[in-house]
């Protein structure tokens, strides 16, 4: 994959302007155009404000201009009047005033209108001439610690290494805000991409991408995407400022809407077009969130500095939320080890009798700021099994936390080992919790939504290598195969076999004829007892084309006879009977995106409970055991019970390389294996199809 050539679209103008507009500014602050000049105000911009307003000589104590003539050359505008007006504006001040950059607010563009669309397109042919940025149209505007160019509320904590926020949606970006300023989350940037005609979510990555500081720059984004305009960008720039030190968090809205319509496979029924969000975020190390919390609670841990193991201690004086954290955390494959020993013994020696050391440690609603910060100091420097540290502490108004918080303050810049505090009393301890979170700190108010954080946090794999796996891929042949195929539609077995023989897919033996002794003398040759499926119709099963366990020649030569009476049958197949636990393995090509991956557990996990896991082709091996790990049945894989585990490692071959097939003969629109029959030794392919569509 290569890199887009660098985009002049962002540029110093719409990032550090020396001078604004605000084209459309009144004294009305509860209306866009006077809420964009008081957080300008609020914010302190240094650099030179101008308003214009038709009617107003003075605006929020600024001197107003009524038209464009009587401005001087300024580098940003922004737009806050009726969308017919804004074209005219935007030629006039790129044309006349040199501007630069233009944050249009205003609505009724190609949001909503065709009409509309014409608009913001003319808008955008001007920008574009003129070598101007767009932010808009339809946007809460830009913010960052040079200027607060949006209408709305809250402005958050700002500081050179908060969050990086960009959002496809104005009111949802509010609505994040809100629950991150709650947190204490510090922000550096806020980007409302409204329609995203010039500046997308991929672009303002790519530039973050391009210009990246490590000394300098944040190295924490957070995404709230409505669309994925170009997934390869995004995969690109995501992925190489993952390599760089960021780490990236994002919700894709409309997750729900299905992206196949009725299927012939089991692979067209399951993938979605969610599925393809869900690979392209696996292979760019993107972690995936799923609500408003959910992204602001990531976008926490990362300030702190995500744990990189998974065994946690947890201090509290509530047992029941320490219970919570522990369930949650351990439903999520996080480990609350167990505390015991010497120094364990120690610390209970010395907190109130009937506190508890075995983790969670429960110091006692009676507990004392030096208990509290005793009982940190052992997790840190005495508990060599935990690598991070919760701690639980609210009131329940009957004393006051400034002395705890104070603790716990301290210990937060003291400590080795990471420390997450949960402060639960948002209300009763109100004026605590905002002290605490006045000194840089953040709060996570409730403990299973942190433990849900945390394990999607854990479970994302970092960023997939570029290379592809070729080793034991025959590419040439295997275009020479599809080249040779003259019509669309589903393969012959046949042609299944030597596209699997060109990637190393092992197949189970089989014979495919229309002529019953040759398949007799087939099953007498591999040896009984053998399976007999028709060929033909696609749905085998559903017309009772399929037959196990056949053990002589006679039930063979019955089953064939029947067989060939089926509507549509051309042919009978016969494989050898092997046994094992069934897997399955699909893809499906997804447009913008490319062959989407599947992976599960097969028979009824697939069919019925979806237990499937996605990524991207062409896929890395690490990318193809996270897959695998990440199912909900892995515990069957790894084996259970007394009995014994798959080869892992096979099945991850196998994925690999038919994502490297994949790769080099997008023709194939649909491929569905389903059974592969795996044991400790080998995994096998029993039955597949594949699709053909050139168009």
């Amino acid at each position: 994959m290569q890199a887009t050539e660098t985009t002049y679209m962002i540029n110093r103008q719409l990032l550090q302007p020396e001078s604004i507009v605000v084209v459309g500014g009144s004294n009305n602050i509860h209306k866009p155009g006077g809420a964009v000049v008081r957080n300008l105000l609020d914010g302190k911009y240094d650099g030179k404000l101008h308003i214009i307003n038709p009617k107003e000589d003075e605006v929020q104590g600024i001197k107003a201009t009524h038209t464009i003539e009587a401005l001087p050359d300024t580098e940003l505008a922004i737009l806050v009047v009726a969308a017919r007006f804004c074209p005219d504006y935007v030629e006039q001040l790129a044309r006349e005033k040199n501007t630069k950059a233009f944050i249009i607010i205003s609505a009724g563009f190609s949001e909503e209108t065709a009409e509309g669309a014409k608009m913001e397109q003319k808008i955008i042919d001007i920008c574009e001439r003129y070598e101007a940025a767009l932010i808009g149209p339809n946007c809460i505007g830009l913010l960052n610690r040079h200027h607060h160019s949006v209408f709305t509320k809250p402005i958050p904590k700002l500081n050179p290494q908060g969050v990086d926020f960009i959002s496809g949606s104005g009111a949802t970006a509010v609505f994040i805000l809100e629950s991150a300023v709650s947190k204490g989350l510090a922000f550096n940037s806020v980007w409302s991409i409204g329609n995203g005609k010039q500046i997308g979510i991929e672009d303002v990555l790519q530039y973050m991408d391009e210009h990246f500081d490590a000394e300098r720059d944040p190295k924490v984004k957070l995404l709230y995407i409505e669309n994925i305009n170009d997934p390869d960008k995004l995969l690109f720039h995501a992925s190489s400022l993952i390599r760089k030190g960021c780490r990236i968090a994002a919700i894709k809205a409309g997750s729900s809407e299905s992206g196949s319509r009725a299927a012939s496979s089991h692979t067209g029924a399951i993938a979605s077009s969610d599925s393809a969000v869900e690979a392209l975020f696996r292979k760019a190390g993107i972690v995936r969130c799923f609500s408003r919390e959910e992204l602001a609670t990531v976008g926490c841990v990362f300030s702190i500095g995500a744990p990189q193991s998974s065994s946690f201690a947890i201090v509290t004086h509530a047992g029941g939320p320490g219970v919570m954290l522990t369930d949650a955390l351990s439903k999520g494959g996080l480990n609350v080890p167990k505390i015991e020993g010497k120094d364990a013994e120690e610390l209970k020696s010395q907190l109130y009798p009937g506190a508890s050391v075995s983790n969670p440690i429960d110091i006692l609603a009676t507990g004392t700021p030096e208990h509290l910060a005793l009982a940190i100091d052992y997790c840190d420097k005495r508990f060599d099994n935990v690598d991070a540290i919760f701690v639980i502490f609210g009131t329940p108004g009957l004393v006051t936390l400034y002395a705890a918080y104070d603790v716990l303050d301290k210990k937060i810049q003291e400590c080795r080992k990471p420390i997450f505090p949960i402060l639960p009393s948002m209300h009763t301890a109100e004026a605590e919790v905002e002290e605490f979170l006045n000194k840089g700190h953040v709060n996570f108010s409730d403990e299973v939504t942190l433990a849900t954080a945390l394990t999607q946090i854990m479970k994302t794999p970092a960023p997939a290598p570029p290379e592809i796996e070729l080793f034991g891929v025959d590419v040439p042949r295997i275009r020479t195969i599809i080249d040779g195929i003259k019509e669309d539609g589903y393969v012959s077995p046949d042609i299944v076999r030597q596209l699997f023989d060109c990637a190393k897919i092992p197949m189970v033996s089989e014979k495919v004829s229309d002529n019953k002794d040759e398949l007799i003398r087939f099953a007498e040759n591999v040896g009984y007892p053998v399976v007999a499926k028709v060929v033909g119709p696609i749905h085998k099963s559903d017309v009772g084309g399929v037959a196990l366990n056949i053990r002589n020649k006679q039930h063979l030569a019955l089953e064939y006879d029947r067989m060939m009476q089926i509507d549509g049958a051309q042919a009978v197949m016969v494989q050898k009977m092997i046994k094992g636990t069934e897997l399955f393995i699909g893809a499906k090509y997804e447009p913008r995106f490319g062959h989407v991956v599947l992976c599960g557990l097969g028979g009824i996990f697939v069919e019925v409970l979806k237990d499937v896991q996605s990524g991207l082709a062409p896929l890395s091996y690490g990318e193809a055991y996270s897959m695998i790990r990440s199912l909900r049945g892995y515990k069957i894989l790894k084996g259970t019970r007394g009995q014994r585990g798959i080869n892992q490692q096979r099945y991850a071959e196998i994925i690999v390389r038919l994502s490297t097939l994949l790769r080099f003969a997008t023709e194939i629109k649909e491929i569905d294996i389903n059974p592969l029959l795996a044991d400790e030794d080998d995994v096998v392919a029993v039955d597949a199809r594949i699709l053909i569509e050139r168009r």
